[in-house]
C-alpha cells in the first residue's frame, strides 16, 4: 500500500505537471481498496473537480486499470453502468482520469484527475505515476 508521504509526492508531481499545461486540477490517492490516502484541489480547479477525482481513483483502483477501461466497457451498457454507481454510493465513476499505481508489479493504490479534459486528466496522472518511480501496469 501507498504511505501517506508517496501519496503526496503522487499529489505534488501531479500538480506541477497540471500547472505546465495551465490547467488547474484535483488529484486523488487511493489505496488498493479504494479508500482515500490524499486529495488536493488546486486553486482553480472547478469546486467538483475534487469528489469526480475520487470517483474516477476509486474506479482505476477497483479493477487495477485506468478508470478509461470501465468507460469503454459501460458505454454500450449505460443501465448498468448506472447500477454499479448506485450498488457503489456514487464511487464507481466510469470515466477517463484515473491510473492505478503499481510498485514492483503489486497494485499499491491509484492516482485520479479532474478539471482538465478526461484525456489530459489521465496523462497528467500517468506522468505523475512514472515521475515518482511506479508504474501503471
Amino acid at each position: 500500500m501507498l504511505t501517506h508521504d508517496q501519496a503526496l509526492s503522487l499529489l505534488q508531481a501531479a500538480r506541477e505537471e497540471s500547472t505546465s499545461l495551465g490547467v488547474p486540477m484535483s488529484f486523488a490517492v487511493m489505496d488498493p481498496a479504494g479508500h482515500l490516502v490524499a486529495l488536493v484541489r488546486m486553486d482553480g480547479a472547478p469546486w467538483i473537480s475534487a469528489d469526480v477525482a475520487q470517483g474516477k481513483a476509486w474506479t482505476a483502483a477497483a479493477y487495477g486499470a485506468p478508470s478509461a477501461a470501465q468507460k469503454a466497457k459501460m458505454e454500450p451498457m449505460p443501465n448498468f453502468a448506472s447500477a454499479v454507481t448506485t450498488m457503489t454510493h456514487g464511487r464507481f465513476t466510469p470515466q477517463t482520469g484515473a491510473v492505478p499505481v503499481y510498485s514492483d508489479g503489486q497494485l499499491v493504490g491509484a492516482l485520479g484527475g479532474s478539471g482538465g479534459t478526461g484525456q489530459q486528466d489521465e496523462d497528467v496522472c500517468a506522468a505523475a505515476v512514472a515521475a515518482c518511480g511506479f508504474s501503471v501496469s
